[in-house]
């Protein structure tokens, strides 16, 4: 959502990405950009003619935007936010689809040497309007190797944070919480749907062996887990927030959790927190923004696949071995 020390955690699985015969046989290219293109909605792309040569099994790219948009409803974005189809047109067929937190230049290397038709990234590439696509800046150019490359790009952001089985929910799943729901209900969205979650541990633990946990299940990055509050101190009720989470601690604190599991945590918001707390809570555990919602990845490409499998489809998935954490090294006392 938009708003550990690296050799204890666990790596994220690289699957291999050398080129193959698919990606060889891939010969079309040029596509328009999709700046230059209507916006495609996933009920447009359902009316869009498929393509004549895909075969009976393999989904095009209009039927992936329909079962993306079951599991993962558009109208779930937050009003700020770009999600949906970024370039690609409904009629190609898509054989194999990478899962991906960033659209970086290295995961769009990686989608392009295996040979994907379909790139899911959970960060928007355009976040904010642009006027120019032009393959000068590091943007532009991504689009234009995709679009070369044959390989369509879907954005699913806030609304994956918010949908059933989102960001949040996949967190709360690995801490292992239970009577589970959302920390800001969704407005227009079912009960269970909404940013964040705040749940229960099964018996109280201390804020020390919590936040060795939350480290222990997230992928290893330069960052590490920052942690504010009393080692020794008792946790039960835990509020999540995949991604940055610091504009949501009103919420955290009509929850009464112990403590805050989320991202990007700046000073000002976690100091304010801090001198807000009662008897010292919310505690507070920031984590790296990517490591957060690199779980999702799994089981969201799971529940594409199961839709697809579904209604009669069948594509090859794969989650992106590539850490696009940010940062490469930390400097702390005693490790410099």
């Amino acid at each position: 959502m938009e708003t550990s020390k690296p050799a204890e955690g666990s790596e994220p699985a690289a699957p291999g990405t050398e080129p193959d015969q698919h990606a060889a046989a891939k010969t079309d290219a040029a596509e328009s950009a999709a700046a230059t293109e209507p916006a495609v909605t996933a009920e447009s792309a359902a009316k869009t003619e498929p393509a004549a040569t895909a075969a009976a099994s393999v989904p095009t790219l209009g039927d992936v935007l329909l079962a993306a948009e079951e599991l993962w409803p558009e109208t779930l974005a937050e009003g700020w936010d770009a999600v949906g189809l970024v370039a690609g047109r409904p009629f190609r067929a898509v054989e194999r689809i990478l899962f991906a937190v960033d659209p970086t230049a290295e995961v769009i290397d990686e989608a392009l040497d295996w040979g994907a038709d379909l790139l899911v990234t959970h960060h928007p590439l355009f976040l904010k309007p642009v006027h120019s696509v032009a393959g000068t800046g590091f943007k532009g150019d991504a689009v234009h190797r995709l679009i070369e490359g044959g390989c369509a790009l879907l954005t699913v952001h806030t609304n994956g944070d918010s949908a059933v089985g989102g960001v949040s929910d996949v967190l709360a799943d690995a801490f292992g919480l239970h009577g589970v729901v959302p920390l800001v209900p969704a407005e227009d969205g079912l009960p269970e749907e909404g940013i964040g979650r705040v749940g229960e541990l099964s018996e109280a633990t201390t804020l020390a062996d919590f936040a060795k946990l939350v480290f222990s299940i997230l992928p290893a990055v330069a960052g590490g887990v920052r942690v504010a509050g009393d080692p020794h101190g008792l946790v039960r009720r835990v509020a999540v927030c995949g991604g940055a989470g610091d504009s949501l601690f009103d919420a955290v604190r009509r929850h009464k959790a112990d403590v805050y599991v989320t991202a990007d945590l700046r000073h000002h918001p976690a100091s304010e927190a801090r001198e807000a707390a009662v008897n010292g809570r919310p505690y507070l555990i920031d984590v790296s923004h990517f490591g957060s919602e690199w779980l999702w990845l799994t089981p969201a490409a799971n529940a594409l696949e199961n839709v697809l499998n579904d209604q009669g489809f069948a594509a090859e998935i794969r989650i992106s071995g590539t850490n696009t954490d940010p940062w490469d090294f930390v400097l702390t006392p005693g490790l410099n």
